[in-house]
Formats: structure tokens, sequence, C-alpha cells
């Protein structure tokens, strides 16, 4: 979804995110043994966010309130989709904008600056990122399995689907709930439930939303 607006993924180059080892950088041991490394990263990430904005794609879902009830589930750490106007939006993998207690998970703050070492909660703690790493547990996602219980219509929008549990998403929507899966290199071919269309956000989403109204 963001990737035109500019922002990388981690598996833009084989599994390297910005020229790093992504276990370095997104994985509770990596922030065990360098924390500098892992805080300077994200702040990195953090004023490149402050740099970009929503593409069409993120308006045009945001757009689609107007007309249905829409949930977005997103495995993104940006704040696009908010910025783009959408009011319900679920972030499984954690949040760029916001920080958490090493002490506490429960313990989150926004956060719109560098952080740093010798930047703590309450208690003394230090201040981590607020991004679910390699290894831990999504939180979300019991919620996000609700939500496509629920669903009419499912959109997949820009995903490897390799990616787990997100990628397993699309298995717990109901046998005639129908799914529109977009991206550029499509991980699966179309079928009786999907429809497959092979191109990026901003020209599929806009092709779905034609299709549903």
């Amino acid at each position: 979804m963001s990737a035109e607006s500019d922002i990388k993924t981690f598996r833009d180059a084989n599994g390297l995110w910005e020229g790093h080892d992504v276990m370095k950088v997104a994985s509770p041991q990596g922030f065990a043994k360098n924390p500098e490394l892992v805080l300077d990263f994200y702040n990195q990430r953090r004023r490149q966010l402050f740099k970009v904005q929503p593409n069409t794609a993120h308006v045009a879902l945001a757009n689609l309130e107007k007309d249905f009830n829409v949930t977005i589930v997103t495995q993104n750490v940006d704040d696009l989709h908010e910025r783009a106007g959408s009011s319900n939006v679920l972030h499984l993998h954690g949040e760029l904008l916001k920080v958490r207690s090493t002490y506490d998970e429960f313990d989150i703050k926004t956060w719109n600056t560098d952080l740093v070492l010798g930047d703590v909660c309450e208690k003394g703690y230090q201040l981590r990122p607020h991004i679910v790493w390699f290894g831990e547990a999504v939180p979300m996602i019991e919620k996000a399995i609700d939500i496509c219980e629920t669903a009419d219509v499912l959109l997949i929008i820009g995903t490897s689907m390799q990616v787990y549990p997100a990628a397993s998403l699309m298995h717990y929507v109901n046998p005639d709930t129908n799914i529109f899966y977009i991206d550029p290199k499509p991980a699966m071919h179309s079928n009786s439930q999907v429809t497959v269309i092979a191109e990026k956000a901003t020209v599929g989403v806009k092709e779905v939303i034609r299709l549903l109204k």
C-alpha cells in the first residue's frame, strides 16, 4: 500500500530493509545486542514518514467509507491510512509513531521525535519502538480474524502473502465472501472466490471500487 508513497518494504531486496539485515533491526535479539542501531533505524523511518504523503489508493479506501463499512487491517507501521482519512485502522505489526515500555508492553505512548537510549517510561525502563518484531506475538491478530469472519468483501492489497499470521487471514472469511487480491506480482491465481488484479495499489484499488459499485 505505501510503496507508491516511497516507503520501502523489508522484502524489497532479499530480506534487506533499507540496507539492513532485518533480524538486526527488527527482532528482540537485535535490540538486546545493539539497541542504538535499532533505535536509530526506526528514528530514520520515523523521519522519513513525515516527508511522504498518502497515495491515491489510501485516499480511495478512505473515501470508500461513504458507501461501505470499511475496516483497514494493515501490516504497515506508518500512519498514511489515518492521514488519508480512514477512521477504522487496525495495525497488526505496530505503529511507527508510538513507543512502549520495555517493562510493560501495555504502557504505550505517542512519539513523534527521535527515540534514544535514556528515554524511559514513568517506572524508569527504556522505551522501545511499538513494533511487532520477528519472534514476537501479534496481539491484534484475534481481532483481525473476527473482522474477516464477518466480512462481505475482502481486499488484499500489496502483500507477498509470505508473512504470517497475516497471510492466513483470508482463510477466515466465509465461503461466499468475495476476495480481491491486488499486487503487481501476485502470489496466487484467480479462482471461484478470488479475483486477482495484477496491478500496483493505486491502479488495482480503483478497479476494485469500480467493480464494487
